[in-house]
């Protein structure tokens, strides 16, 4: 197999991946359909290997197709990394923050102030799992969340930088018995049904510690149902369900919705920030100053120690005082 790639198939690979149909990669890249075809066929010469089955009314990656993506999404990000160090400007870097005006916010604003020429564009993907893949396949740059969660496969082709251990807290429909408490407890959920997203594939990570939290204490994870999108379908759904939701202690304020903290024990969430092995990028390192900036002064890596956390993310999530 031949040691030398053009580049241009690679990104002919990637096009007809994204769009699995030809004609819309070929528009897209500036080129006649039949020119991409040519292109593909040949990578799939030199790989040695099919990339997609090709029919009358579709195309759809092939096992191998989907094997090989990522790591031609990963050639082309470094060779986008080499030119732009060589031109002095950096790409944008893509930064998931999972949802708007929590701990990531916090890092992704003062990261801006560091480094107030790169580009750090923010996106909202809602779950590590889902996030991590994302960066895997060069789709994201940077995101945050519980790492120990993530398959150990995943674990180990990225880089984590611990930033908070933030308390957890329940989201509460107006009028719910528990919302006239400053803090809830943990045993006055007993018996009852906690929502914490089980079912959505994109958070498996928080599912899970959901699980491991409510083990042996007699709470039940709320069954698999129709994500709420949006903060209007959020605030009809729970004052219908009126059933609590799992969240931190920094969730977005919400009309109509009350959010308690969570004591006896204060159960942790840990909060990583998390990026592709071997980034280079000066808004990573600005993202990581941030981090640690943030974290050292608002205490964040503090375990109290009449705190809940996991065995598995101990190892992981260290006091840096």
């Amino acid at each position: 197999m031949p040691h030398d790639l053009d580049p241009r198939l690679l990104r002919s690979f990637t096009a007809v991946a994204d769009d699995l149909h030809f004609t819309r990669a070929a528009a897209r890249l500036y080129v006649a359909q039949q020119a991409l075809s040519r292109d593909i066929r040949r990578l799939e010469r030199e790989l040695g290997v099919d990339l997609f089955v090709r029919t009358t009314r579709q195309v759809i990656l092939t096992a191998d197709g989907e094997r090989l993506l990522p790591y031609a999404r990963r050639v082309l990000t470094a060779q986008d990394e080499l030119f732009a160090a060589a031109s002095g400007a950096a790409r944008p870097l893509l930064v998931d923050l999972n949802t708007a005006g929590m701990t990531s916010g916090r890092v992704l604003a003062r990261a801006r102030e560091l480094a107030p020429e790169c580009e750090l564009m923010a996106r909202y993907e809602s779950g590590l799992t889902f996030a991590a893949a994302e960066i895997v396949a060069g789709r994201l740059d940077v995101s945050f969340g519980r790492f120990a969660g993530l398959e150990p496969s995943v674990q180990a082709l990225l880089s984590q930088q611990p930033v908070r251990l933030e308390p957890m807290a329940v989201l509460l429909p107006a009028g719910h018995p528990l919302a006239g408490l400053e803090r809830v407890p943990l045993n006055a959920l007993a018996g009852g049904t906690v929502y914490a997203g089980a079912g959505n594939p994109r958070t498996v990570e928080w599912t899970e510690l959901a699980r491991l939290l409510f083990a042996g204490r007699g709470i039940t994870i709320a069954p698999p149902a129709p994500l709420a999108i949006g903060i209007e379908e959020f605030q009809r759904v729970m004052a219908k369900d009126r059933t609590p939701v799992l969240a931190v202690v920094d969730f977005p304020e919400i009309p109509g919705i009350e959010l308690r903290p969570l004591v006896d024990p204060v159960p942790l969430s840990p909060v990583s920030l998390v990026w592709r092995k071997g980034l280079r990028h000066p808004g990573l390192d600005a993202l990581r100053r941030a981090a640690a900036e943030l974290a050292a002064h608002e205490r964040w890596l503090k375990r109290d120690p009449a705190g809940w956390l996991p065995e598995r993310d101990m190892s992981l999530m260290c006091d840096k005082e």
